[in-house]
């Protein structure tokens, strides 16, 4: 059973920057491609970002794209998010998520298996 936890949410001003972890549990990390999804009061959760297996490749969502930073430790079974230039809109829960398959669907929820309890960011103006 995979177990993902993550960490590193809290409140920030903007313009600032936050490092978000996920550590994961129970499985080899690096068969699973990792992603990071987010969710705003009233609104349904999104796709932020996602990095493969091998760390080879990452897509990003158009909102954060060149602000935000997907990387992966597999030795350490972590997964970051590096979160620059934040602006009160990042302000979300902020959820990590694996799966041993995504192909072309890596956008979608029900591409993830696993899911972490979420950890909150806010941005304040």
């Amino acid at each position: 059973q995979v177990q993902l936890a993550e960490s590193g949410g809290g409140l920030v001003q903007t313009g600032g920057s936050l490092r978000l972890s996920c550590a994961g549990s129970g499985v080899t990390f690096g068969t699973f491609h990792m992603g990071w999804f987010r969710q705003a009061p009233g609104k349904e959760r999104e796709f932020v970002a996602t990095i493969s297996k091998s760390a080879a490749t990452t897509y990003y969502s158009d909102s954060v794209k060149g602000r935000f930073t997907i990387s992966r430790d597999n030795a350490k079974s972590t997964v970051y998010l590096q979160m620059n230039s934040l602006k009160p809109e990042d302000t979300a829960v902020y959820y990590c998520a694996a799966s041993p398959l995504v192909g072309p669907y890596y956008k979608r929820i029900a591409s993830y298996n696993y899911w972490g309890q979420g950890t909150q960011v806010t941005v304040s103006s």
